[in-house]
C-alpha cells in the first residue's frame, strides 16, 4: 500500500481496492504459504507461540534433566533391542548406566527420575533370546 487515502472516499472501499488491485497484479501469489490453509484459529492464544514454532523449526527441545535423562534411557532400550552385536548391547547400557548413576548421585532438579540403572546381565540375556 504506497499512496495515501483520498480525502473523502471511505477507507472500507479504498482498502478493498487496494487489495484488489494487488490481487490482479499477482502479489499475493508471492507469498509464501499461498494456497496453504491456514493454522488453525480455534487454539487458545498463547503468548509463547512464536517462541515454540522457531524451537519446533529447530528440531530444538527443552526438557528438564530428570525427563530428558528418562527419555534417553528409553532411547538406550530401543539402541539395545536394535544393536547387531553383544559388544554394542554392552556399551550402550554402560553408557546409560553411567549417566543414571551420577543422576542417583546427585538428584537433578525437575520431577522425580524414577530411573534405576539397566541390570546388564539380564538385558543381554533378553537380547540373547531374542535373537535366537
Amino acid at each position: 500500500m504506497t499512496e495515501r487515502k483520498p480525502p473523502g472516499v471511505s477507507f472500507e472501499s479504498f482498502v478493498d481496492k487496494q487489495i484488489r488491485e494487488a490481487e490482479e497484479r499477482g502479489e499475493f501469489r508471492k507469498l509464501p504459504g499461498f494456497g496453504r490453509p491456514l493454522d488453525d484459529d480455534r487454539a487458545p492464544y498463547d503468548e509463547l507461540w512464536w517462541i515454540k514454532g522457531k524451537m519446533h523449526r529447530e528440531g530444538a527441545s527443552v526438557l528438564p534433566p530428570a525427563l530428558a535423562l528418562r527419555k534417553e534411557a528409553e532411547d538406550a532400550a530401543e539402541a539395545v533391542a536394535a544393536a547387531v552385536s553383544e559388544t554394542q548391547v554392552r556399551r550402550i547400557l554402560g553408557e546409560i548406566n553411567t549417566k543414571i548413576a551420577e543422576a542417583l548421585a546427585r538428584p537433578p532438579a525437575g520431577p522425580p527420575l524414577n530411573l534405576k540403572p539397566f541390570d546388564v546381565e539380564r538385558t543381554v540375556a533378553e537380547w540373547r533370546a531374542g535373537r535366537s
